[in-house]
């Protein structure tokens, strides 16, 4: 049986792109963009169980909000223009997919950046979902400050007429880093992308002070997670204020220790900040 990506490519012309009533569009043109719809839910609905999982069996969830959004078509027209792809050459589906590969696209925003990496690995260890291609904008950000990690995943979407593999884009970030991004995005669209040059580097600017809260954040939320080990009994010692602390309440301190940062050169570790 023809499955329905066999049918849109081979020596089929692609599609009057030109002619394309956007209302009311074909059934080849519905088809393409349902099968990118329903990948984008295969993937969020992997992601939502990720979550719901952790809520109710973990003490901890990594996640904190999963969306996602599918191109519109005028959005999507927009972009096989800017991709170097002529609409009057009538570029086929499969071309479509190959140069433009956030018609689906899936935002995963995280506590924390370790948060980030680990949700990261969790969805692509599945073993249906195939990585394409990962972009690490948090340990190497993009110039004017953007941090994210990308990654295209290829999931399979089971049609009546047999399997259909599925690019989606998957965005990993912090809080924070959506915040950010959400502020950049909403300058960009009130200058028409021509933001002025100040407001660009105090964009920057605000990047790493976001960025270094993130930083911040994270070490204090290790130094936290140091201490969820210690037993009752050891808790009791300490309200009681016992002589001679426990070895084990000893080790968590020293743990914690070895994660803050080097005092600054010339600086004691003694020294207060109201001496």
């Amino acid at each position: 049986m023809t499955g329905p990506s066999e049918e849109s490519s081979g020596d089929r012309p692609g599609p009057d792109w030109q002619r394309l009533d956007l209302q009311r569009p074909d059934e080849d043109f519905r088809r393409f963009l349902l099968e990118h719809r329903f990948g984008m839910d295969e993937v969020v609905t992997k992601l939502n169980i990720l979550r719901d999982e952790f809520a109710h069996l973990h003490d901890y969830n990594p996640i904190e909000t999963v969306s996602a959004r599918l191109k519109t078509p005028e959005s999507l027209l927009e972009k096989i223009a800017r991709k170097g792809l002529s609409l009057e050459e009538r570029p086929s589906f499969d071309a479509v997919r190959d140069r433009v590969t956030d018609i689906a696209g899936v935002r995963v925003v995280c506590s924390f950046t370790s948060d980030v990496y680990r949700v990261f690995e969790l969805l692509t260890e599945q073993p249906d979902i195939t990585t394409v291609e990962v972009r690490d904008y948090v340990a190497t950000p993009k110039p004017n400050g953007y941090r994210s990690l990308h990654a295209l995943v290829e999931v399979p979407v089971f049609l009546s007429g047999g399997a259909t593999p599925v690019t989606v884009e998957v965005q990993f970030r912090t809080v924070a880093m959506d915040f950010w991004a959400s502020l950049e995005h909403k300058i960009h669209y009130k200058y028409r992308h021509d933001v002025p040059a100040e407001l660009l580097d105090r964009l920057r600017e605000a990047a790493e002070t976001s960025y270094a809260l993130d930083e911040t954040m994270e070490r204090l939320h290790q130094e936290v997670r140091g201490l969820e080990d210690l037993p009752d009994a050891v808790v009791a010692e300490l309200r009681g204020g016992a002589a001679h602390p426990d070895a084990r309440l000893v080790a968590a301190l020293r743990r914690i220790g070895d994660q803050l940062p080097e005092p600054a050169e010339g600086v004691s570790a003694n020294d207060s900040s109201s001496s």
